[in-house]
Order: C-alpha cells, then sequence, then structure tokens
C-alpha cells in the first residue's frame, strides 16, 4: 500500500508539471525570416522569451511591428510578427548639448545620417555624454531626444540636455582613526575643494588607496550631496607596517673549516612619517666574516603638491678585502591610471679594488676592476594585488632598463700595459625583471609564485659588476650573495598552508639558470628545497626557514643546510 502511494504521488506530480510546460510556435515574416517551436517550464520563462524577441527586432530599426497571438490547445500558443518597415535616421542635431561635452564624450553625430534606428547605439550615446558630465562637475545631469519627427519612415530628432546644477568637491573626510594629513590625502587622491566633482576621482581615489600600504578601510566609503558640494567620507585605520627586524644565520664556518659562523642582518622600514606618506629604509646585513652591505633610501611622495615622487638612494657592499661598489641613485616616480607606476631615474656605480697587492706582476687584467658607471632609465611597476601588504590573490609585476657610459679607472697597482687593449669608456646597458603571482585555492590554501631575470651587456664586465644572488630574497639554501652572475633567470615556487590570517607553514622550491662569462665559469642551474612557517605574534611576525641548495659549487647536502630564523616587530 504505501509503495503505491509512493508511486501515485510521484505520478500526480509529473502530471502537474507536464501539465505548466508551455509550448510557442512563433514566426516573424517581413524583411526578416524567422520561425521555431520552443517549449519553457512555465508562462514567465515564455513572457520573458517574447520581450526579448520583440526588443531584439527594435534593435534593427523595425519599430511597429505587428504582433498576432493566439492560444493552440490549452499549452501552446501560436505567434506571428510581421516586422512592417525599417526606420532610419535623417538626422540627429546636437541641440543644446555643449560642444566640449559632446568632444570629451567621443561622439559623432554624423553616423546617425542615413543609418538603421537602432536603440543600442543611441543609448551608447547617452551614456557617453552621461558618464562625461558627471566627470566634469555634473552628477545630475539628463538628456533626452527632441523636437522628433518622421517622413517616409525617417526619423529627425534634437538632443536636449539638462545639466543640473555645478557640483564641487568638499573638504575629504577621514571618519577612522587614521592620523593620516588630511592635505597629502586631498593631494594623492586628486579631490581638492572647489574642484569640479568627477565620478571617475571617486572611482580611482578607492583604488589608489587600496594601493597604500600603511591603511586599512574600517567601513564603506560613503558620498553625500549638500549646497551643490559633494563630501566624500572616508573611513581609514592605521596599519601597522612600521618594521624593526633582526635575523639572525648559522652557517658553516667554511673559512676555518669546523663551527658555524653566525651572520647578522638588521632592517627598519618606517612608512607614511608624520602622515604625509614618507617612507624611510635602512638594511644593513653581515653575511661572511669579511663582507658586508648597507642600503638607506628615503621617499617623499607628491613634492609640493604635484604627482612627482621623488625617492633617493644609497648602497654599498664591501666584498671581502677584494672589492668596495657605491651605488647612489634618485628617482622620480609617477602614478599612473589602474595601479602603474612609472618611473625615471639617474644611478651613480662605484666600484673600487680593495686587495691589490700581487697586481703588479700580473699577466692578463683581473676580474675586478675599478670604474665609474653613470646610467639613466626607466623603470614601469604594475600591481593587481587584492592587499599590498599581505596578498592573499592576484599579481605584481616589474621592468626596469638603464644605459649609460661606464668609464674605466687607472688603477697604478695594475701594470700599465694590461690597459692597452681595453676600451677604457664603454656603453653599458642592463634589464631586469619580475612577474608575481598569488594563487588563492580557499580560506586555508594558497601558492605564491615568482618568475625573475635579468641581463648585463658591456665589453668590459667586471665581477664587481655583476648581479648579486643567493640568500632568502632569490636562492634559499645558499649564502647571501653567493653567486655573480650577467644572465639569470629562476622560478620560487612556495605552497603555503595558512592557519591564521598572517600566519601559514609552507614548502618551496627554487630553480633557476644563471651565466658568469667574467669568471668564464660554466653555466650553473642552482636549485633549492626546504621548508618554513611565518608567525604572527602580537606585534610582530617570527619567521623560520631551514633550506638545502645545490649548484655547481655546492653538494646538496644536510651539512651545508641554512637555517634562518628571526622576529620582525611591527609598530
Amino acid at each position: 500500500m504505501k509503495r503505491f502511494l509512493t508511486i501515485l504521488l510521484v505520478s500526480i506530480q509529473f502530471s502537474l508539471q507536464a501539465q505548466h510546460r508551455q509550448w510557442l510556435k512563433y514566426e516573424i515574416t517581413g524583411d526578416i525570416r524567422q520561425q521555431d517551436s520552443l517549449v519553457f517550464p512555465d508562462m514567465s520563462e515564455l513572457h520573458s522569451f517574447k520581450e526579448d524577441l520583440i526588443s531584439e527586432i527594435h534593435q534593427q530599426g523595425y519599430l511597429l511591428p505587428e504582433i498576432s497571438q493566439h492560444p493552440i490547445g490549452e499549452d501552446s500558443i501560436s505567434l506571428v510578427i510581421d516586422s512592417g518597415v525599417k526606420f532610419e535616421w535623417l538626422d540627429l542635431k546636437q541641440g543644446n548639448l555643449p560642444d566640449p561635452i559632446l568632444v570629451k564624450a567621443g561622439v559623432d553625430l554624423k553616423i546617425f545620417q542615413k543609418q538603421a534606428f537602432r536603440y543600442t547605439e543611441l543609448s551608447r550615446i547617452f551614456e557617453s555624454v552621461l558618464t562625461t558630465s558627471e566627470n566634469e562637475g555634473f552628477p545630475f545631469a539628463s538628456m533626452r531626444l527632441d523636437s522628433i519627427s518622421e517622413k517616409e519612415n525617417k526619423i529627425s530628432a534634437v538632443l536636449l540636455y539638462e545639466p543640473g546644477p555645478l557640483i564641487t568637491f568638499d573638504t575629504l573626510k577621514v571618519s577612522g582613526d587614521s592620523k593620516i594629513n588630511k592635505q597629502f590625502l586631498s593631494n594623492f587622491l586628486q579631490i581638492r575643494p572647489k574642484d569640479p566633482f568627477s565620478q571617475r576621482k571617486i572611482n580611482n581615489s578607492i583604488r589608489k588607496l587600496n594601493e597604500l600600504p600603511y591603511l586599512k578601510w574600517s567601513g564603506e566609503p560613503e558620498l553625500s550631496f549638500q549646497n551643490e558640494e559633494a563630501t566624500l567620507y572616508l573611513p581609514l585605520d592605521d596599519r601597522k607596517i612600521n618594521s624593526i627586524d633582526g635575523i639572525i644565520g648559522f652557517l658553516p664556518n667554511e673559512l676555518q673549516g669546523s663551527g658555524l659562523l653566525i651572520t647578522g642582518q638588521f632592517d627598519l622600514m618606517l612608512y607614511n612619517v608624520a602622515g604625509r606618506g614618507r617612507n624611510y629604509e635602512l638594511h644593513w646585513q653581515r653575511f661572511n666574516q669579511t663582507s658586508q652591505s648597507l642600503m638607506v633610501s628615503a621617499l617623499e611622495p607628491l613634492v609640493l603638491g604635484s604627482n612627482l615622487d621623488i625617492q633617493a638612494s644609497f648602497s654599498l657592499l664591501k666584498e671581502d678585502s677584494t672589492f668596495l661598489t657605491r651605488d647612489f641613485r634618485l628617482d622620480f616616480g609617477y602614478r599612473l591610471e589602474e595601479g602603474s607606476y612609472l618611473k625615471f631615474f639617474t644611478r651613480r656605480q662605484a666600484g673600487d679594488l680593495l686587495q691589490v697587492s700581487g697586481l703588479e706582476e700580473a699577466l692578463r687584467f683581473p676580474e675586478v676592476g675599478d670604474f665609474r658607471f653613470n646610467n639613466y632609465g626607466l623603470g614601469f611597476d604594475k600591481s593587481w594585488l587584492d592587499d599590498v601588504f599581505f596578498p592573499r590573490r592576484g599579481a605584481l609585476a616589474k621592468l626596469e632598463f638603464a644605459i649609460g657610459n661606464k668609464n674605466v679607472l687607472v688603477n697604478t697597482a695594475i701594470p700599465e700595459e694590461l690597459y692597452d687593449d681595453l676600451e677604457m669608456r664603454t656603453l653599458q646597458y642592463y634589464l631586469k625583471g619580475s612577474i608575481e603571482k598569488y594563487f588563492y585555492k580557499n580560506l586555508n590554501w594558497g601558492v605564491y609564485s615568482r618568475l625573475v631575470g635579468g641581463l648585463m651587456e658591456n665589453p668590459n664586465l667586471f665581477a664587481n659588476d655583476l648581479f648579486r644572488l643567493g640568500g632568502l630574497r632569490t636562492f634559499r639554501g645558499f649564502n647571501e650573495n653567493f653567486f655573480f652572475a650577467n644572465n639569470y633567470v629562476y622560478l620560487n615556487f612556495e605552497p603555503r598552508y595558512y592557519f591564521d590570517t598572517y600566519s601559514y607553514f609552507m614548502i618551496f622550491a627554487d630553480v633557476g639558470r644563471l651565466e658568469n662569462s667574467v669568471q668564464n665559469l660554466p653555466v650553473d642551474f642552482p636549485f633549492a628545497a626546504g621548508i618554513g612557517f611565518s608567525l604572527e605574534t602580537g606585534n610582530g611576525i617570527f619567521n623560520f626557514i631551514y633550506a638545502l641548495g645545490g649548484s655547481n659549487v655546492q653538494d646538496f647536502a644536510l651539512n651545508l643546510s641554512k637555517i634562518h630564523f628571526g622576529y620582525t616587530g611591527r609598530f
């Protein structure tokens, strides 16, 4: 009995569903020839299809189709549509639409002469004009057709434009607890009091604020209009990203053959100093007994209220007792649309020999030399990251090119005849770029990957000219600045398991190709692998990495593994 009732209920349900199905047989006659038979699950779907069908006929210029519909039985409908005559534009006149709005909207009314009447083209003109108006201080503008006339299926009309009141910007309102300077924020967003309202600036400002790592949203931005003024409310909080970082590394003492060598690194990064977007950095590192590096930089954004950023940096590298390299650089940067940043820079690099004993008897020019390299270059950055500070998805691309004259200096410790076949002044250039990609599978799993490459060309390249690679930021599992290369490419691949917002476990693999033609070394294919984690604490992040690396000059062995750990304090 129970089985019989179940079958009966299913049969009734199927019967009811079948009764709700609607059949449509339609035919379009006239200039448009089309016919078909379709089935729909209910009347709403059928009605929606009919509206779309008639709208499509209208879009082709047939504005007055004749529609005939009658039922066939209980669940079928016959629809016959005579497309009728095709309407065309005789002309569309500018009317009172101002010339500046017409030009900025990119509207050419000549395209309407003796062309089929299409709603989509007319709608595109209206949308373009109104979008231009809301970016020129008239967000409440409206437009319609006036003086419409029709003769022999040809339409003539005039555009009637109502600009509405002129709206200007009021001062920005920061509703969060951020201490950012309002004048800096106004210049950065290009939203200044008394400037004409622009919806494009509003949209761009939200995107631009996402590019500032030291700010975060505490709510949704709001826009209000009052007394012909627009006020933008920005709920912003300051983000703790100023950092002081010290890392200790334990490496095998390769000079003494036993024991451990303790290396050090200190990083200080200050962002948005005084609430004006100023950034300062200091990086010091000792990666073996006799080598050290130092880098300092300062960024002054929006100089004198302009869109120009100026950044100055100085770096110094002492490589054992072999050479000393100094690098001074001055950047001029300009923010473009959609996360793009263009910069021009001038740079002076100076290399000096430190160890000259024994060179008096040299028979060939040494691999390291004294030089001065003045170069000028362009850089371009493009960001698609969801969060500049701690991205989970998106990408970041960077490209840099520089060219200039390199002068070789005479060192009196080197035999004079070795300079005879050496060009003392040559043209040198370099190109380097990188692309980072963040994949976000779900709340816990993600992948970080980075592809980096560079090349350098000059007939008189020295070892102290070359790119330096190896260490935490390039090839993990090797000492810092372990490799010299004039051409290189490498890939970092790092799956991550997130167990908190900024905390994760990870495994990684680094592979690459390095070429060092200056020292006549064979092409090297270094690789590295390891594990690690990043742990967020109350006021900073603790990092730990264990890595193994192998190359032509280092075995992939446990006794050469590298352990790096440190704590980055944020304030």
